[in-house]
């Protein structure tokens, strides 16, 4: 070979070589002005993810090969629709609560005659207007005495004193002037209303009480080992429900043993589904995400379980069934959709599952077994659609699109379950509520110093969350728990505590204000 044809090789095969780097070069621009876009659209752009297109035809009817609609097409809407989707104005009987009280303010006549001076008689009074008032809280103090008795014919019998007093309920806490009202209103102002202990002192200053945050806090964490034994009970009646849905958060503890402040903690939810008859929204605190805790946590549970595909739920084992939640599998793939510059544009994946999701809107209250019925008639055929387009696509593993099909494939398995449980929702949207009922009250309180106050947040937001559920009020729920609770034994025994559960406690306030009601009628 001459030193020309050797030169010649060498340019070629350099030639060769920069154009696979170039072609690389290319790729990672590409995969990097995808990734700037998207930020930037998560920064700038919208956070909702509803599409709305109310004249979406069902998939099952056309074939792929038609052009797909972009994000203007699917917004127009025609007059009728329009009109339909138009909210209603409540009236005033919507808008106010039955179970308030009413009372009647009748204005009189200034002058008991008429312009002639004759007595008038009253004949009736007719209807102005009806308004809301509201009177704030108002503290007051309770000096609490035991009346003392004594029997003088004792001690004529014997010359002995014989004195003998009432018993007044056991304190709340000891040696504190916290009680069950005041507690409950605490309670409510940082778990419901999200303000922090903190910016509460001022407003209970003004009130009349001079409290430190420190005394608060005590307060908090030892009305929680008051009420945990019914939070354990909760946890149990949960751990025997058939169907579960569960999710994780991230937490910040400073004073964790042998962990630095910056550190992660975690706040695990477990919860039953939506068609359970007793709904339990269950929180835990845990130093770590290990899959060890999602053993510990799930201890004695062999029912179905909707979560997201993270890892440490594969040491649950085989005696869990888990199904997968589609609409974590939508969101990347709206990710995708909504990456160019912040201009949406509907893939054919996500026409499929925005289609799921319309049809599973549809079946919302159909009875479970009707709900699986259709699933596998009408819901099957577009879970293998997509499929089939996943298996055919060819996309960068590091793009938007490439992560979401990896996703997808990984959870297909459990994914597919939805198709053998009517029962189950087709996401764990519901889970995610009530997560970020706890993840609002994070930015507000940001961190617990202890794990003991981390512990105590798990436990109050259970109880509210749970009551919430039931459909209760928070405040009279845990001010009526906190007061009867505290009375009874130390080693207090689970049948004791069946009255307290959520969808078993009655709300006396209430029926009393119904009983009257009732009787002046």
């Amino acid at each position: 070979m001459s030193e020309t044809e050797k030169l010649l090789q060498e340019s070629l095969q350099q030639n060769t070589e920069l154009l696979k780097r170039q072609n690389e070069f290319i790729k990672e621009i590409k995969q990097l002005n995808e990734q700037v876009a998207y930020l930037t659209n998560k920064l700038y752009g919208r956070h909702s993810e509803k599409i709305v297109n109310p004249n979406q035809m069902s998939l099952l009817d056309n074939s792929f090969t038609d052009p797909e609609q972009t994000g203007k097409q699917s917004e127009k809407i025609s007059e009728n629709e329009a009109q339909k989707v138009r909210k209603r104005h409540r009236t005033r009987s919507e808008i106010i609560s039955k179970e308030l009280p009413i009372e009647e303010t009748i204005i009189m006549r200034e002058k008991d005659c008429c312009e002639h001076g004759h007595q008038l008689v009253s004949v009736g009074k007719h209807f102005i207007r009806q308004v809301v008032h509201q009177i704030p809280g108002k503290l007051f103090v309770e000096n609490i005495y035991e009346q003392t008795y004594k029997c003088i014919a004792c001690e004529n019998l014997d010359g002995c004193s014989h004195l003998y007093h009432g018993k007044a309920p056991q304190a709340l806490i000891a040696h504190s002037i916290a009680t069950p009202s005041l507690m409950a209103e605490i309670l409510n102002q940082k778990y419901v209303l999200g303000t922090p202990l903190y910016r509460q002192l001022k407003e209970w200053q003004r009130a009349g009480i001079l409290l430190s945050e420190t005394t608060i806090s005590n307060w908090v964490i030892k009305c929680a080992a008051i009420i945990k034994p019914l939070y354990e009970l909760l946890h149990q009646k949960l751990i025997g429900q058939r169907f579960l849905q569960g999710d994780e958060t991230p937490y910040e503890v400073l004073r964790e043993p042998n962990k630095p402040a910056s550190s992660k903690s975690y706040i695990w939810l477990i919860r039953s589904i939506s068609r359970s008859n007793e709904p339990i929204v269950y929180y835990a605190y845990a130093d770590t995400r290990s899959g060890k805790f999602a053993q510990k946590v799930y201890q004695k549970f062999t029912g179905i379980l909707q979560c997201d595909g993270y890892a440490g739920y594969n040491l649950l084992g085989d005696s869990i069934t888990r199904i997968g939640c589609w609409a974590h599998v939508r969101r990347k793939f709206y990710d995708d959709a909504n990456k160019v510059h912040g201009h949406f544009k509907e893939t054919r994946p996500l026409a499929i599952l925005n289609e799921m999701f319309y049809l599973e809107k549809k079946w919302q209250k159909f009875s479970s077994n009707e709900r699986l019925e259709v699933r596998l008639k009408k819901l099957k055929p577009l879970i293998d659609k997509f499929w089939q387009w996943c298996d055919q696509a060819e996309t960068l593993p590091k793009s938007r699109l490439g992560k979401a099909l990896t996703y997808a494939q990984n959870q297909r398995t459990a994914l597919n379950q939805i198709l053998n449980f009517g029962e189950i929702d087709l996401s764990n949207n519901a889970s995610e509520r009530n997560m970020k009922s706890y993840v609002i009250g994070r930015k507000n309180w940001l961190f617990s110093t202890s794990p003991n106050g981390a512990e105590a947040n798990a436990i109050w937001m259970s109880l509210i969350e749970s009551a919430k559920a039931n459909g209760l009020t928070p405040f009279n729920y845990l001010q009526d728990i906190m007061a009867k609770i505290s009375q009874l034994p130390a080693f207090v025994k689970n049948k004791d505590l069946e009255a307290y559960l959520p969808w078993n406690w009655q709300d006396e306030s209430r029926t009393a204000t119904h009983s009257r009601i009732a009787a002046e009628k």
